[in-house]
């Protein structure tokens, strides 16, 4: 009887230490019966994390498989490369793919030559904003007691994607709505302008210098490629609020102001008091009283709606606030010397780089290739949290943004023969002027590297379209190539 029950103690002992050791040491055994080697375990940071899946909205992407992965072999790569960015009409192209993970140089193809990027060069002015400013700055629109007796400043403190009704805390255009700061504005003012009338002022001198870069071509002014910069504004300055096409205002810091004013009238008639028709330009005084004020959507959201929407006007606010940040002048020379000066701080050769502005709209700006994919892996491997946010606000290939309608249809430019187009497998931004195409950001190939690419072509005399095609083929390539 006792060896009986000693027995059946020792076999449950042993099953207590077999079965938790058959759950950790099962797979690895049985793996190795079939031929199979035990798979180490690869920690991979949480900024790198793949996605449970791809939205639309662009905010999950597919990432790389992890430092194991091979990159491509640069003459196989270069095979490849070659044979896509060809014209059979004007221009000339030039490239550089980088290793996401290293930086090295994998292609180059007169990859240092000066260039004009069109608006890719909005990737060095996300990376200075996002490094300078920090993704969670926000800007405040203030209202203040005027210096002259019966009137109230409403000062730009550098958003320009006011909304005219009630703020919208789920929206980045229109974060802070000019409504809600007018009836704000007016219950501040209740006790003390009850039966008098008041009068809007309307300060813009956060922003100095000329309002549009000499470098701007007027006929691209006239279409609403961009307007005179102001600190505050609707809509980015777009004429028809909830649009982001179209003609943009001439003044945006008077339309806003006359939408202040309007807003405050009607609130201020619930207190009984009056608003002056009419809104002239003023200045807050700093040591006046703060009778309301407005915050911005962060910067980071800022950064992706310029970058989705390809807005000139949200580039060049950014690069001003960037330059006041570091101490700077708000002006288009200060802006452009920001932008330089906090990209080379991310560890990109800035030799030679010469922007005319910091939107990509102005001729004259001289940057090449690989400077436009060392700023993409800068960011893609930068140890700030807020520079990475960068190369995720990128349009998505098929997605989003500016890359909603490309590499969309199988067996064209969109894509390789006999392979699926590679929508949602490219994140780029894009860059478009009469003369000029360019398409920069970094994929992951099939083998599952990291690679940060430029692809850029100048020159084009009326076969814009040829060279997009040109260019789209050669990321799609990219994505596609298992080329190690």
């Amino acid at each position: 009887m006792g060896r009986t029950f000693f027995g059946l103690l020792l076999t449950l002992a042993l099953a207590v230490l077999v079965v938790p050791l058959c759950f950790y040491a099962g797979p690895p055994v049985l793996a190795a019966l079939g031929h199979e080697q035990p798979r180490r375990q690869v920690v991979v940071p949480a900024h790198q994390q793949p996605p449970a899946r791809l939205t639309s909205d662009g905010t999950e992407f597919p990432v790389p498989a992890g430092p194991g992965s091979v990159p491509p072999d640069p003459a196989k790569l270069a095979g490849v490369l070659d044979a896509e960015l060809v014209l059979s009409g004007s221009g000339t192209f030039s490239g550089t793919v980088l290793d996401g993970l290293t930086g090295e140089v994998l292609y180059d193809l007169d990859g240092g030559a000066p260039v004009t990027p069109a608006s890719s060069l909005k990737i060095l002015t996300a990376a200075a904003a996002l490094s300078v400013l920090g993704s969670d700055t926000r800007f405040q629109t203030t209202v203040h007691e005027g210096t002259e007796p019966g009137t109230v400043v409403l000062a730009g403190g550098g958003d320009v994607l006011l909304g005219s009704g009630t703020s919208d805390p789920d929206s980045t255009v229109g974060r802070a709505g000019l409504q809600t700061l007018a009836e704000e504005t007016a219950a501040a003012l209740a006790p003390i302008s009850r039966g008098t009338t008041v009068s809007v002022r309307v300060d813009d001198t956060l922003f100095t210098g000329p309002a549009l870069s000499p470098s701007w071509n007027p006929e691209d002014v006239a279409a609403g490629e961009a307007a005179p910069l102001y600190p505050l504004a609707l809509n980015s300055a777009w004429a028809v609020e909830g649009q982001q096409s179209g003609p943009r205002a001439g003044d945006a810091a008077l339309a806003a102001g006359e939408a202040f004013a309007r807003h405050l009238a009607a609130a201020a008639a619930e207190y009984g008091f009056g608003v002056a028709p009419g809104v002239r330009r003023g200045t807050a005084d700093d040591a006046a009283g703060l009778l309301a004020s407005a915050s911005s959507a962060p910067v980071s959201e800022q950064v992706q709606q310029m970058l989705l929407a390809s807005d000139n006007y949200l580039a060049e606010a950014l690069g001003r606030m960037t330059a006041l940040a570091r101490g700077g002048e708000a002006s288009f020379d200060g802006a452009a010397a920001a932008v330089v000066s906090a990209v080379s701080e991310l560890g990109v050769d800035t030799a030679g780089l010469d922007p005319a502005d910091v939107s990509g709209l102005g001729g004259g700006t001289a940057i090449s290739a690989r400077q436009l994919a060392g700023t993409v892996q800068a960011a893609l491997t930068s140890a700030d949290k807020s520079v990475r946010d960068l190369p995720y606000s990128l349009p998505v290939a098929g997605l989003s943004g500016t890359l909603a309608s490309r590499f969309t249809g199988a067996g064209s430019a969109a894509g390789t023969e006999g392979q699926a187009p590679p929508a949602g497998l490219i994140r780029a931004k894009t860059g478009t002027l009469f003369a000029a195409t360019s398409l920069s950001g970094f994929v992951t190939d099939a083998d599952g590297r990291l690679l940060a690419f430029a692809f850029v072509a100048n020159g084009l005399e009326a076969n814009t379209g040829e060279a997009r095609a040109a260019v789209d083929a050669a990321a799609a390539a990219l994505a596609a190539c298992g080329c190690s």
